[in-house]
This record gives structure tokens, sequence and C-alpha cells, in this order.
């Protein structure tokens, strides 16, 4: 992917000085070649302006079946049954929840956020989309994740890194144990991680989506002291026009060792960490593609930018 240094929406540019005014003779023969001034034409929208940036995310950035397909099979491999309740934290718009609910008719969803507007978007557009038998078996609820009177699940996932916003360990680590608190005695509890050199690093990457559309994301700040970091969703589109940094994220960028530590503090018995396999390009193994198959790994090599999941058995 090409990296960029992403800038704000352009500046109009200064206004111009206006020319000096012709000679009488030479103005006298433009006047006669003027045409009548036809009234201006109000331009529409942008599509920038027209966009949904809800729509928009789960179009650039989720792919709930997929998850749910690794999520499921990692279960029944360690408990040997189906999952069929889950809690998705951080839900957003409750896509997850809604395609929970969609692969299998008795499985249910708990979606938990604490933005109601974005609860109200899910409600209105995910589940309203969604097969009714689907939609009436999601629930959604605008709490705090961390909040131990919820309901108990078989699977609980934070996806698309939002526990990132829990800066201590102490934040996380009460994170953690309520999640553990809030699993059946066999249940299983799911994050979604990203690292690698590039994501310490401030950089814009643009990826290429149909429809003249590009993805923009921007790691604006790092701190390598605390591992703070700032980073934003922009997107922009083929009439020019831009919807610039619709979301915005202020987070503690977690290690893996960390996370397993915090991990095991919480409770859980078990922590286990997925990457993505990767195969060579050609016989030469200089360009990598990935596979879309998630394997569980103790040792990996570093890598510019790498995804996985941390599976937690309780």
């Amino acid at each position: 992917m090409s990296k960029k240094t992403a800038k704000p929406p352009a500046k109009k540019s200064p206004a111009k000085k206006p020319p000096k005014k012709p000679p009488a003779k030479t103005q006298a023969k433009s006047a006669a070649k003027k045409k009548p001034k036809q009234p201006a034409r109000k331009p529409g929208p942008t599509l920038a302006e027209s966009a949904d940036k809800f729509a928009l995310y789960q179009r650039s950035v989720q792919s709930p079946t997929v998850d749910i397909e690794f999520f499921d099979a990692e279960f029944q491999k360690h408990r040997s049954r189906v999952p069929l309740s889950v809690r998705e934290d951080f839900c957003g718009t409750a896509l997850f929840s809604a395609e929970w609910c969609k692969s299998d008719p008795r499985r249910t969803a708990l979606g938990v956020d604490l933005d109601g507007p974005t609860l109200d978007w899910g409600r209105a557009n995910t589940l309203a989309a969604a097969p009714p038998d689907a939609a009436e078996r999601v629930t959604l609820a605008q709490t705090d994740v961390r909040d131990t009177s919820l309901p108990a699940v078989d699977l609980i996932v934070a996806m698309n890194f939002s526990y990132c916003i829990f800066k201590t360990r102490e934040e996380l680590r009460e994170y953690f144990a309520a999640a553990c608190k809030n699993l059946v005695d066999d249940g299983v509890f799911a994050l979604e991680v990203y690292g690698g050199t590039e994501a310490v690093v401030a950089l814009s990457d643009e990826r290429e989506l149909r429809g003249g559309l590009t993805y923009v994301w921007e790691q604006e700040k790092f701190n390598p002291i605390n591992h703070h970091t700032l980073c934003h969703i922009t997107w922009k589109f083929r009439d020019g026009s831009q919807l610039y940094r619709a979301f915005t994220y202020d987070w503690r960028l977690w290690t893996l060792p960390e996370l397993g530590e915090l991990l095991q503090e919480a409770g859980f018995s078990a922590v286990k960490f997925y990457f993505e396999r990767v195969e060579a390009d050609d016989e030469d193994d200089e360009y990598m593609t990935g596979t879309g198959e998630f394997v569980e790994h103790t040792e990996i090599e570093n890598q510019e930018a790498w995804l996985g999941y941390v599976v937690a058995l309780k």
C-alpha cells in the first residue's frame, strides 16, 4: 500500500486582483460580444457531504462473517460445543451482532456501547436491514463494558481495537475481569489486535475501494514512552471531496505480552495468540500474501504490520 502524508482539506485560494481596465475601444468591442448573463446554477452536495460515515465504516473496516467463522471454529475446538450467545463490546452500529444472529437461528447477541446516537443508527439501519427473526434476537445496551450486571454469555468479543481506550493497566484489568465474570463457566473472550514496526510511527495509509472511494488510515502521533497514539479515518471521493477525520481514536497501543499478562491477572486460565498465515507470491519469497486463515503461534517474526486475535479461555 502507498503511504503518503495526510493533508487537511484544501484551503480556499486567495482572491485574485481584478484585471486592469482595458482601453475604451477594446472595452466597447468586448461589450458587443458579451452574451446575456445566465443565472448562477446552484451546485448540489458533494459526495462527502451526502455520505454516511457509519455506512462507510462498515464497508471499509468490518468483516463480521470472517470473524464469526474464526470464533465459531476456535470455540468448538476448545469447548467441544457450538457457541450460541455473544456479547459484542464497543459494538457501535452492531454489525457483528446482526451477522451473528443471521448465522444460526438459535443464536442471540447483546451489543454494548456508551454512544447513544451510534446505537440508534444501528437500530435504524443495521437491524432494520437484517431479517426480522435475526434482528429480534439482538439486544443493544447503552452502558459501560465494565458493567458486571450484564447477563452471562458464551463468547465476548472486542473488535476493532476499541479496548485501547483504556490507557492504564488498572483500567484494562478491570475491563478484562468484568468480561471474565460475565462469561459462562466455559466461556471465551476474544480481542482483535494489531501491531508491527509501522504501528509505532506517524504515517498515512491509503486503500482504494470500489466506486472511486479511498479509505485513509492516519496515525498522527505515537509516544514511545507511554504508547499513546492518535489515529484518524478519512474518506476521499471521486469528485475530489473528502470526509476528513470522520473518526478519531485516542488510544494506548497495548503490546501482546501486556495483554496476555493482564488477561491472566483478570482470571482467565489460558491465553492464545493467532496471526494470519501468509504465502509467498513467487519462488523467491519476495512478496507475501495473507491467506485469510488465522493460526495459533507462540513465536512470530515481526513485520511492518500484522493483524491478529487474542483468545482467552475462562
